[in-house]
């Protein structure tokens, strides 16, 4: 086992930051034995996996942390049911390297593949296919967790309860050793992608309420500086995966390697930046041309896994490019039917001129048994939003209040700032989750800085 000592950490977004003990083990052994002494020995403990998470969610101030970014070992992989048993510390990317090419997909991906397997558990991740899919905690067939009392063998039946409290619940259940995962076959490593333009907000939710179930991705960005007629206007990307005969019929060259995958990085922020993030003025320019290149509609487009589903993963670093005032990305979910909550939080951003470079919009469906998962049937609006811009802080308080008097609730693996008195309005399970998370975890050694800015566990 390593110790990298004493480090200060943050989440994506670079704010808010705390400092925290880093160990590095080496096995899953290794991990569970920090835990097994944490209760007496060490304090606080949390698991930290490839720092994705925007806001406070992995870091712990004062406690230690365990970085199981080592962990990455695929451990055994079934083709006939699709079975795939890996190390919790292994990234999206090498489930997707170790699977593509034998012909299976990661059943969720979220909008990088740099997640750890046991950070996209916690965060219960949701992708494009939620419509259709769910979040990833329906794909989870059990997850090893090490506790204080030991090692846990937990399954969304038997100890139903301990399963659903850890799917979702932040880290704060215990350290996700390893899990078991069921993929979904594919026969290429490329997608069909169909675009079409929706002229404001209202028709972007009209085609994707109309048309979204036949495709098993789908996914809109709108521009939220454009007011008057096209206030939200947006380009709505959707696609199915490729089949043999299509990539045969559309890249005959392509179908010799029909599985290939080798994402790559074609750029990297340097640590200072030659610039930072344009301002509304720049942002309003920017849209105009995305929105206008963009065709009226276009089908069965060849895309890549990597083009279509991480394009912000070719370059490297580049939440830098916010400065070091930082970012939030801002998420909410509303149930159908408050459409109109989704219309007001983009009329105030164009009308207060808050530069969201990243806007995007999707639908949700049935919701999975975890108490603190936070897809639930309805839309969800996910905002880049620079830390800098004044008032932004009662801005967003007030999109809080807005969200959960309609239903909603807002995403703990992208927050930073909410306020704990809206905690139990936007989660009403949140009774139910604390109390497994108290059969596994009674001492309250798991803690994590957002678990104490929002009173996740009562003193």
């Amino acid at each position: 086992m390593s110790a990298s000592g004493r480090r200060l950490l943050a989440g994506w977004g670079g704010r808010p930051a705390s400092s925290a003990e880093v160990v590095c083990p080496a096995t899953t052994g290794e991990a569970a034995a920090v835990v097994a002494r944490a209760a007496d020995e060490q304090g606080p403990v949390l698991a930290r996996g490839l720092g994705r998470s925007y806001g406070d969610a992995a870091s712990s101030a004062g406690g230690t942390v365990l970085d199981l970014t080592g962990l990455d070992q695929v451990l055994g992989f079934d083709e006939s049911s699709g079975l795939l048993r890996a190390e919790a510390g292994i990234s999206v990317e090498g489930l997707l390297r170790f699977s593509v090419p034998r012909g299976f997909f990661v059943p969720v991906t979220p909008g990088t593949r740099q997640v750890t397997l046991g950070g996209a558990i916690a965060a219960d991740v949701h992708g494009k296919n939620h419509h259709l899919d769910g979040s990833l905690g329906a794909w989870v067939r059990s997850i090893r967790l090490a506790t204080p009392a030991g090692e846990r063998l937990l399954a969304p039946a038997g100890e139903g309860a301990g399963f659903w409290a850890t799917v979702g619940g932040m880290g704060l259940t215990g350290v996700v050793l390893d899990a078991t995962l069921e993929l979904v076959p594919i026969e290429t490593s490329y997608m069909l992608v169909d675009t079409e333009r929706g002229a404001d907000l209202d028709e972007c939710m009209s085609l994707m309420s109309e048309r979204d179930e036949e495709y098993r991705y789908s996914v809109a960005w709108i521009d939220c500086l454009k007011g008057g007629s096209g206030l939200g206007r947006g380009v709505l990307t959707r696609a199915n995966h490729a089949g043999l005969a299509d990539l045969r019929a559309a890249a005959p060259r392509r179908a010799g390697a029909p599985l290939s995958f080798s994402p790559r990085q074609v750029a990297r922020v340097p640590v200072t930046p030659p610039f930072r993030l344009p301002s509304a003025l720049a942002v309003t320019a920017f849209n105009e041309v995305w929105f206008r290149k963009a065709p009226r509609r276009r089908t069965g487009e060849l895309q890549s896994l990597g083009a279509y589903f991480h394009p912000l993963d070719g370059v490297g670093s580049w939440n830098r490019l916010y400065g070091p005032a930082g970012f939030t990305q801002y998420q909410f979910v509303v149930p159908f039917g408050a459409e109109a909550v989704v219309r007001e939080v983009v009329e105030a951003l164009g009308a207060r001129g808050v530069p969201s470079l990243l806007a995007v919009l999707k639908r949700f469906g049935a919701a999975d048994p975890a108490p603190l998962s936070f897809p639930a049937p309805g839309w969800t609006l996910a905002l880049d939003l620079p830390l800098s811009v004044p008032g932004l802080g009662e801005l967003l308080d007030g999109f809080d209040e807005l969200v959960a008097s309609h239903g909603g609730r807002v995403y703990f693996a992208k927050d930073g700032r909410l306020r704990p008195e809206l905690v139990s309005e936007m989660y009403p399970r949140l009774e139910d989750w604390r109390r497994a998370c108290d059969d596994l975890d009674p001492a309250r050694v798991f803690q994590s800085d957002l678990s104490r800015r929002l009173h996740l566990r009562k003193a």
